[in-house]
């Protein structure tokens, strides 16, 4: 568990639940690399769209439609944020064990949230083999890292989340940066200044339903 860690006093201190706030809604981030805490806004900025923009290529709708896996928010966190933050190979991450308390406590406020992709037969039984966190203020959700341990379950936690949040009237899908992967969904750059116009307004705006509600997805 997030809570049973210990972490650099001093970073922790800059990690409080206000100042995370805060920050995302300046839209600046933290990481942590090497043990030095840094911040970032990135210009341009990578969003999601939450309209009819976002794609689900046809094989990814096939693995969706056959039900293998089955998704659930804010089931399990702390497991998810630790899968996410294992990186192959013992490869450096910026998740570190200060960012994994930082997000355990904005989860406890109930500001961080995750989604879990699991096969259909085992719901909530061991660990999630796909999923990703973010945190949420007002209407804009700002995803932080998604994992898989099998083929195509961490784009299922997306398509997921992408759905549930548009029926929640969520206004922004932040990501920081655009990938590859992300691009084939959709993904699009704006400037900063245009991100940080869109995220005045998707902060002080209210989603119609709280976003740990029951999730379920239908087959795009």
């Amino acid at each position: 568990m997030a809570s049973d860690m210990k972490g650099d006093p001093e970073i922790l201190a800059a990690l409080t639940p206000r100042n995370l706030v805060s920050a995302y809604c300046q839209g600046v981030f933290p990481m942590v690399e090497e043990g030095r805490l840094m911040w970032f806004r990135p210009d341009p900025r990578g969003l999601l769209p939450l309209d009819e923009r976002f794609h689900v290529p046809r094989r990814l709708r096939r693995t969706i439609r056959s039900g293998r896996f089955a998704c659930t928010v804010d089931r399990c966190f702390d497991q998810v944020i630790a899968c996410c933050a294992n990186r192959p190979n013992g490869e450096p991450t910026w998740i570190s064990p200060e960012m994994r308390i930082a997000y355990g406590r904005l989860h406890e406020l109930e500001l961080a949230h995750s989604f879990e992709a699991w096969p259909a037969d085992r719901v909530g039984d061991g660990l999630p083999v796909g999923g990703l966190y973010g945190v949420a203020i007002g209407a804009a959700f700002f995803g932080e890292s998604m994992f898989h341990t099998v083929t195509d379950a961490g784009k299922v936690a997306l398509v997921a989340s992408v759905d549930h949040l548009r029926r929640r009237g969520f206004a922004l899908y932040d990501i920081q940066w655009t990938t590859d992967n992300l691009k084939r969904h959709g993904a699009y750059e704006v400037s900063a200044r245009d991100y940080q116009f869109m995220l005045n307004a998707a902060v002080g705006a209210a989603p119609s339903a709280p976003l740990n509600a029951s999730l379920h997805v239908p087959p795009p």
